[in-house]
């Protein structure tokens, strides 16, 4: 069944933004034979959070209060086994991953934003019911959203989700990030006690992550000093001749962007690359190791050393130079109008099922085994 969402690369459909009023007239249509306006929950629990989840829940809830229509309706919910009980909504969106709820009694969408760690087999091996149980609650879902292409091909794979049910929907940079002056730059020069010239790395320091490669940045030879943005733990403060800021406002960390020489990025795996994205919005070089989600999304804006070669990595930072190429035109209003053409194909698709107009769907398959 072809609901307007067209197919730009192999196996799964990428949503186009102008596919935003044909697909949601299409489920109004269904939803007013149900005699109700098209009501979609969206889970908010994870927007205080200081990752690349809690920027993607913010960025896009923003945009999509600007969505709907009259008769359409948005609801924001902390709860959302009560608002789903309560019957108040047609679809719920969990945004993240960890969200995802294995009975629902509508239709649901789960975002999935990297899959990396689950490739490696220490993962794999401390694998427990509860990451089970999330996998079949993702494997339910009507729509599985990923940023990439890389992810989509993460979730067939690791997951076990049915291709066609996973949409494409790129992530973009926050509003916020965009070229600071220089009186800003001096200002969290002075604040965080930063070098005049630095390479700046940026992400959570929590825990040591083994894809990040952070302890291996940190000990490779450089010229310019290294910053690193994000909160941090005691180990953080381990790492040798580093500067570290912890957690900042959007407002210092675009002018940290703004101020430093080149952005790092080390990891081994990415699902988008928000600090990439954020950095060109900001005017700052890029380079990183080459992985297939950053490699898709960046294409030629930025500059690729191969896995795991952090000397190449530093050299190839020190070396560049300004401008920066532009970031991906893809905004985040884009992004809102697609996936709200993604609630719509989901509860057009449910009232399908239901009509017996659309074959029923097949029984979930156990993660890792393709086509079983």
């Amino acid at each position: 069944m072809n609901l307007g969402l067209h197919v730009a690369c192999q196996h799964f459909p990428r949503a186009n933004a102008n596919d935003y009023d044909r697909v949601r007239a299409r489920a109004g249509c269904q939803s007013r034979r149900r005699g109700a306006a098209l009501k979609v929950a969206f889970d908010t629990r994870p927007l205080s959070e200081a990752d690349g989840i809690g920027r993607y829940s913010r960025c896009l809830l923003t945009a999509l209060r600007e969505l709907p229509g009259d008769s359409d309706e948005l609801i924001e919910t902390n709860r959302p086994a009560a608002t789903m009980r309560a019957g108040e909504a047609d679809l719920l969106h969990a945004p993240w991953m960890e969200g995802a709820m294995l009975r629902t009694p509508c239709p649901a969408v789960v975002t999935v934003h990297d899959l990396t760690r689950r490739k490696r087999r220490s993962e794999h091996l401390r694998t427990g019911l509860r990451q089970r149980l999330r996998d079949l609650a993702v494997q339910r879902a009507m729509r599985v959203v990923v940023p990439t292409q890389a992810v989509a091909d993460d979730a067939v794979e690791q997951l076990g989700v049915e291709r066609e049910r996973v949409v494409v929907i790129p992530h973009a940079a926050d509003p916020a990030m965009r070229p600071r002056c220089d009186r800003e730059v001096a200002a969290v020069r002075e604040r965080f006690k930063l070098p005049e010239r630095y390479l700046v790395w940026v992400g959570a320091l929590r825990h040591p992550d083994p894809t990040k490669h952070v302890r291996q940045l940190a000990a490779a030879p450089r010229q310019l000093p290294l910053v690193m943005v994000g909160p941090t733990q005691p180990w953080a403060h381990e790492l040798p001749e580093v500067t570290l800021t912890g957690q900042v406002s959007d407002e210092h960390l675009a002018a940290i962007y703004s101020g430093a020489h080149a952005l790092v990025l080390s990891s081994e795996g990415e699902g988008f690359g928000f600090p990439a994205v954020e950095a060109l919005a900001c005017g700052t070089p890029v380079t990183a190791c080459r992985v297939p989600a950053l490699a898709e999304v960046l294409g030629e804006r930025v500059t690729f050393v191969p896995q795991g070669d952090m000397r190449s990595l530093v050299m190839a930072a020190e070396a560049a130079t300004r401008p920066a190429p532009a970031p991906p035109p893809w905004s985040w209003r884009d992004a809102a109008r697609a996936t709200w053409a993604a609630y719509a194909s989901a509860l057009a698709e449910t009232a399908d099922h239901r009509n017996g107009t659309s074959p029923a769907r097949r029984r979930p398959r156990r993660p890792g085994v393709e086509g079983a």
